[in-house]
């Protein structure tokens, strides 16, 4: 069973890691190493601790998606809110097909991996403004449905831990004309239809409720703890992006991370 102490860990890097990105899966599975905590019951733990940040969205979000429910039922304006499902669509795929694989497969928690895609992103990252992009565009409401599967498509690497489910969706937002602001924005808002999808998931699972109901304190505890450093971290992004727009600073991080991972390995 998860002791309280190790909760708060894994709630803290929850709340920080999945709104900055540098990937919540790949630190989750390096804290977990950290904390000993047990993996055979882990994963099961992660999905839970969706709640928290997922509130988070919808308190930080709460006028957008007001306004995205307005167009959809009042206007009957279906754009934005297609393009976000044509988002969400792909990595739906992906899951539910590599679902048994993502479950029981090494490769998808092994530290070596995640220093890999820590690094890779962390270099895309520092050299997005000398990469290729389409015409710039000035907001998320532009977006064509074609750049909309796009960034889906980026997005479907994000079931690797260390990629970063906002990161490759920032980054393929950029690709596609938008700036980080907008791109984050767009990121963060097909995180709540993907985060919803996951909840669900796992409350109509009979075995993942039985795993709820025995560890409701430790989750509600890490839930609290992500709550709270979460809307400090997506408070902190958006400024920065807005004052700063680079990602150079998140990539630069996320190589020095995969070197600490990569001395650990050895040294382990």
């Amino acid at each position: 069973m998860m002791e309280a102490w190790q909760a708060f860990w894994l709630g803290l890097t929850q709340g920080i890691a999945e709104f900055i990105p540098v990937s919540s899966s790949g630190h989750l599975e390096i804290m977990r190493e950290i904390v000993s905590a047990n993996p055979d019951s882990f994963h099961l733990f992660l999905e839970f601790i969706n709640f928290g940040t997922l509130l988070v969205l919808l308190i930080y979000y709460r006028k957008r998606i007001v306004e995205i429910l307005r167009e959809v039922f009042i206007d009957h304006n279906f754009k934005f809110a297609f393009n976000i499902i044509l988002t969400c669509i792909p990595v739906v795929v992906a899951a539910l097909l590599l679902n048994d694989l993502i479950d029981n497969t090494p490769f998808f928690g092994d530290l070596s991996v995640i220093a890999v895609m820590m690094a890779l992103v962390g270099i895309i990252m520092i050299n997005i403004k000398r990469l290729p992009k389409c015409k710039k565009i000035k907001s998320e409401k532009e977006l064509t449905p074609k750049k909309a599967i796009a960034i889906g498509v980026a997005q479907c690497f994000a079931l690797i831990p260390g990629t970063s489910r906002s990161g490759t969706t920032i980054i393929a937002g950029r690709l596609v004309g938008m700036d980080n602001k907008s791109a984050a924005d767009y990121s963060f808002l097909v995180s709540i239809v993907v985060m919803t999808g996951v909840i669900a998931k796992s409350l109509i699972s009979s075995s993942s409720r039985a795993y709820m109901a025995e560890n409701w304190s430790m989750l509600l505890l890490s839930n609290i703890v992500a709550f709270i450093v979460g809307m400090i971290a997506i408070k902190f992004l958006m400024k920065y992006l807005k004052k700063e727009g680079s990602l150079e600073t998140f990539g630069w991080y996320r190589v020095v991370v995969a070197i600490l991972v990569i001395i650990f390995q050895l040294l382990k």
